[in-house]
Order: structure tokens, then sequence, then C-alpha cells
């Protein structure tokens, strides 16, 4: 089947006709050729927004995969935090930012979201804490100075727990100690918190080494417990055997050697302080082990002493004022403190019908040696009792004795007075009880009062009556004698003088006396020498008394 041709071949161009299409087109004109319309091409100007938001969505990838944990953070108060403002530090680097602050259910608490960084993953851990860092001024002197210019950020201390945690109580003040310094902690028991607070210092041989941490009441009331951080490499030194004091302000003493200032620092004596050394003469033992527990002394004496073991309860009854005796007080035998006043009291005694005013005391027989202690303290009841009836024997008994002149305070003094009354120890109760004796002031007072009653009964106003009736009387004689004795006397006066006077004329050397007393003399040295010639002859030649003398004629 072939296709029709026109006259000029197949490829002739065809002739325009009158109708279709070409109807109205001028004649000989090509046919126009109709080609597809190409694809729609963007402009440049659309590249700038999808540019634009292609990097937004690497910022928020960015931003969302470099995102830590959320974590809540409770605080009392949110004082100079400010969402979107407030960073998160660890050790002055940005670890997260706060997100919102919003107040708990009950109102107490605000509650802090923190976004953490994605290297901060690690702080979202149990034991981590956080605290904000403001300016404080503390016992460990102040801190948070720098926050005045930038505002106040949340501090962390990592911790070491794997147990992931994302709700947090914040604390109020800022840790004593970080998580990554180096040392140990160690538990003390003490009788009161003192001067001391967190932040004390720590010294062994008056170096700081390390400051109080937390301190707690006791649940039974009667202690406090204090947690003590000692700095590495310092903490080699707290043995098993170390002893623990106060260290707090001055201890002033005067003793044979004068007075005495000890401290350990100036700090101290404003802020409070604890020590810490081992006994002298004496090994520090093996290292303490972390949150070993001590018992922290009042001083230093009161920790260096040895263990006083079991108390012994005694009463003594005192019949006079205890003004001056507190609770605390020592109880001293000889110089040796044997143990300490724990209560004073009043008590209607039936049987006499009068107040007796016991005083409660703990003795602790181990202070007076070995020996003493199995005499009063370490054998049994009934051996313990023999001892103590045989001392009140020899005259055992208690006083109260004046300990400062200044302040009159009292202590209670143990000692043998062979002179008392005969007394009895009832050593059967608990506590036992010991006879007392009254000091030597009151007996002194008992004896002014008794010179006083005596010399109240002598009549004084009889005898000064008596004593102006005579001394009248002797003003009377003595204006008697005045007009009549004394002319009389006057004139005895003049003869004595004039006998004195003859006598002297006559004693004196040139009188005729003195020249005839003087020639008697001479006369009379010449005869006794003329006798004592005779004597010695008569002593050579005793026969010349019978035949006379040599030479003579007969």
């Amino acid at each position: 089947m072939t296709s029709a041709q026109g006259p000029n071949g197949p490829d002739s161009p065809k002739e325009p006709s009158n109708g279709g299409d070409n109807k109205g087109l001028p004649p000989n004109l090509p046919e126009p050729v109709i080609e597809p319309r190409s694809r729609w091409l963007p402009s440049l100007v659309w590249l700038i927004p999808i540019v634009a938001a292609l990097i937004g969505v690497i910022l928020v990838v960015k931003t969302v995969s470099g995102r830590g944990p959320t974590v809540t953070i409770s605080f009392v108060s949110a004082e100079g935090l400010e969402p979107g403002k407030t960073k998160v530090k660890f050790k002055d680097v940005d670890i997260g930012t706060v997100k919102t602050i919003n107040l708990s259910k009950d109102h107490s608490r605000v509650l802090v979201d923190v976004q953490l960084t994605k290297e901060a993953t690690d702080f979202a851990v149990k034991d981590t804490r956080f605290w904000v860092v403001r300016p404080r001024v503390a016992a460990s002197g102040v801190t948070g100075l720098s926050t005045l210019l930038s505002g106040a950020y949340i501090g962390v201390d990592a911790g070491r727990s794997t147990e992931d945690q994302s709700y947090f109580i914040g604390l109020e003040t800022p840790p004593a100690i970080t998580g990554d310094q180096k040392g140990h902690t160690f538990t003390l028991h003490g009788d009161s918190l003192g001067s001391l607070d967190i932040g004390s210092p720590v010294y062994y041989r008056r170096v700081q080494v390390g400051q109080v941490t937390a301190f707690s009441l006791d649940k039974d009331g009667t202690g406090v417990t204090m947690q003590a951080f000692v700095n590495a490499p310092y903490d080699q030194y707290v043995g098993s055997n170390s002893r623990w004091w106060h260290a707090s302000g001055v201890d002033l003493r005067l003793d044979s050697s004068g007075f005495t200032l000890n401290t350990q620092s100036l700090a101290t004596v404003v802020l409070g302080g604890i020590a810490f050394q081992t006994p002298p003469n004496q090994q520090a033992g093996p290292q303490a082990k972390d949150n070993a527990t001590f018992r922290l002394g009042s001083d230093q004496a009161d920790a260096m002493r040895d263990p006083d073991g079991e108390a012994v309860h005694v009463v003594m009854n005192f019949n006079q004022s205890l003004r001056g005796l507190s609770v605390g007080a020592p109880v001293d035998f000889r110089g040796i403190v044997l143990g300490q006043v724990t209560g004073i009291g009043v008590r209607y005694d039936r049987n006499k019908h009068s107040l007796m005013m016991p005083v409660t005391i703990d003795l602790y027989p181990s202070r007076l040696g070995r020996r003493g202690a199995e005499g009063v303290g370490e054998e049994t009841a009934e051996e313990r009792g023999k001892v103590l009836e045989a001392m009140v024997k020899r005259g055992l008994r208690g006083q109260l004795r004046t300990g400062n002149l200044l302040t009159s305070q009292l202590y209670v003094a143990l000692d043998f007075f062979p002179k008392a009354p005969a007394a009895k120890a009832n050593l059967e109760g608990d506590p036992i009880e010991l006879p007392t004796v009254p000091n030597t002031l009151d007996e002194l007072q008992l004896q002014i009062a008794d010179i006083a009653r005596k010399l109240n009964k002598i009549p004084f106003d009889q005898i000064g009556s008596n004593l102006n009736e005579s001394l009248k009387n002797a003003n009377a004689l003595f204006g008697k004698m005045d007009k009549e004795v004394m002319p009389e006397m006057r004139d005895t006066l003049d003869q004595a003088k004039k006998t004195f006077s003859a006598a002297q004329s006559t004693l004196q050397s040139d009188s005729p006396i003195q020249s005839d007393t003087r020639q008697a003399m001479q006369e009379l040295t010449r005869t006794l020498q003329s006798l004592n010639a005779l004597a010695d002859y008569l002593e050579r030649h005793p026969e010349s008394l019978l035949r006379g003398k040599q030479g003579d004629k007969p």
C-alpha cells in the first residue's frame, strides 16, 4: 500500500489550501512547527532562604545532639537566679544553664530546671551536689566575691555514683569539702559544740591540716557529733590512739611557773577550732581508718588524760551553804582530781527535822593509779566496802573548800581528818554515802559567832557608867592634889635643891674634905706598903718572931 504523492513528488511542498487551519494565511508561507515547552528553572534569589533553612536545621540538630540531660534542683530561695542567664559551673567551666524556675506545689521551695551539656551527662548521678554561689562570710573566710560583678551561679560537686538521677535537693551553703579533695573524714563525739562551726580549722602541732565539715546533736541530746576532714598527706598523722580536743579561745593558767597563755592561733580565738595529737611518750599507732570515731576533750589536759574507767557514784550531805559550788566542779584528793560534781539538791531529814544539801559525785578510782584502783574500784562490792569503811574510820571525809578567792568558787575535797567526829559510810545503796566535815572557814565563822555571843553578854553600858564615875573621881583627886599637895611638893623640891648644892660643893676637887681624904689615902697606902714588906720578911724569916731581927743586939 502506497501513499498518494503529489505531482511534485513526495518531498515537494504542499500547496496551501483555502480550508483548514491555514485559512486566512498568506499563501506560500511555511507551516509553523510546534515544539514542547522546556522545564522551569528557579531563580537564584530562592537559594538564600534555602541555605538559611539548611543552616538552621544543622544548628538545631547540633544543639539537640549537644544537649545533655535535664535535671531539677530544689532550693529554699531562687535569689540571684535568672532563667536563660544563670550558668551551672564546675571548676569555673560552664556545664549547663538554668531553663525555668517554678514554685513547688506547697510553695515551700523553688524548683530550678537545669539543662546540662552533653559533656556533663556524668553529673546527673545520685551523689552529685548543687548549691548557689553567692558572696558569703563564714568561719572559713569570705567566698563568692567574684559574683558581685558576674552574678550568682550554681556550683556543682561531681558525684561518683553510677545510678542516674534527675531530681536533687540543693545545698543552702557550699560544702566544706568536695569529692576531688584527698584526705580522710573522722567522727568526733563531744559534750558541746563550743564555738565551732562548719569550716572551723583543724590543727596538728599548730599547723592547719583540715576543717570541720558537719555537726549534729545526738539523738539522746547528751552530746554533739562532728565530722572533721583532714587533708592529705596530713591524714597519715591521725593514729588509732590520737587524742582530739577543743582548741578554741584562750587557755590562761597560773601555776608555780607563773602565768601560761596557750592558744593554737589567733583565728581560734575568734572562730574556734579543734586540734589532735598523739599522747606524749606514746607511738602514733596504725593510721586511723576513714570515719574512725574519737572522743573530743574539752581541752588538751582532758584529752591527754588516761581513760577513767567505770565511775563510782557517791553522795555527800553538807549542812552548810553551797553557794559557789556548781555542777562540774572538781573533786580533789590532795591535789589529784578524782572526779566531778554531777548534781546539787536539797533534802529534808525527817529524823533530825532539818534540811540537808546532798551533792552527788562521780569518782574515778583509776586516777589513783593501779593500786588505788584495786583498793577502791576494781574489787568486789563487799571488799570495796571494807576498804572504804577502814578509810572512814581513819578520818576520810568530804569538805567544801574555796578554789578561787576572786570568784568564790567552791570544790569538794576528799582528805583524812583524824580528829573528826566518828561517822559511818552508808555502802548499801547506790550512790554510796560518805560523811562530811565543815570547812575551816565555816568553823571560823562559828567561833566568831560564839565569841560575839559571849561579848554580847558583857554589860558594856554598866562598865561605861562605872568608868565615867571613876574618871570623875580621878579628876576631883587631881584638882585636890593641885591645890594642896603641889605647894608642899614645891617646898620639898626647894630643900632638895639646897641639899644637892651643899653636897656638890663638898664633893668639889678643891674642897678641904677632898684634900684631907687624899692625904689619908696616901698615908694608908704607905702603911699598906710597910705591912707588905713586913709580911715578906716574916715569910722569909719566920724565926725572927722568936730570935728577933738579925743584927739586933741582945
